[in-house]
């Protein structure tokens, strides 16, 4: 089993990379194979809702969307991380996943259908709570079983250095790999025992209502 964590941070190796490290220093203590995907920093387009998605079963844009989705389908497992800029994930993030998520539903390929997921937060202070909320969105669309921690999945420090004295921070990170590990393990059990739940043709429903009279 492997896990792919990908850095949504403009920095390489920055203080979201150093918390992204601590949970796959727990995830390999289990025995599960990790990676880092780093999303780059060139200027990010969001969706552009052209459904080419639909006929291509990736974005239309060439960039790191697409290095992802091609080895998404992979990986047993995903650990996002991004910083927080103005109370909220950053930009680069944000459109990574619009534009991934938004392609692999169009598409079809069910590259993260029933795969867990968790959310990794870094920030200099507040803000924190609101972008776990955002990025966890993003997993209850996919049908990803999110992964928890002994707290919420943050760490805090302006340097790697500083998110290294954040204990709690660092142990929730341990914590949130040592839980990966424990999902992924009893997934693997499971699905030898009990079949995928049924799937249906998806319905969609406008908010527009029309007078009976």
């Amino acid at each position: 089993m492997k896990v792919l964590l990908i850095n949504g941070s403009p920095h390489r190796e920055g203080c979201t990379y150093t918390a992204l490290c601590e949970v796959s220093s727990s995830l390999n203590q289990n025995g599960i194979d990790t990676d880092v995907f780093w999303i780059g920093n060139p200027p990010f387009s969001g969706c552009i809702a052209c459904h080419q998605c639909d006929r291509l079963h990736h974005c239309v844009m060439q960039d790191t969307v697409n290095d992802f989705l091609d080895l998404a389908g992979d990986y047993d497992g995903f650990v996002f991380g991004t910083p927080v800029h103005f109370a909220a994930a950053a930009g680069e993030i944000t459109s990574f996943l619009d534009r991934a998520f938004y392609a692999d539903l169009n598409g079809g390929a069910n590259r993260f259908y029933l795969k867990p997921a968790a959310a990794v937060i870094s920030a200099r202070r507040a803000g924190t709570t609101a972008t776990w909320d955002q990025i966890n969105k993003y997993f209850g669309l996919m049908q990803m079983p999110i992964i928890t921690s002994r707290y919420w999945n943050m760490v805090h420090g302006t340097t790697p250095e500083e998110v290294k004295q954040d204990l709690e921070g660092m142990q929730t990170m341990r914590i949130l790999g040592h839980n990966m590990a424990y999902f992924l393990k009893c997934k693997e059990i499971g699905s030898k025992m009990i079949p995928l739940p049924p799937q249906e043709t998806p319905v969609f429903t406008g908010v527009i209502r029309h007078n009976a009279g």
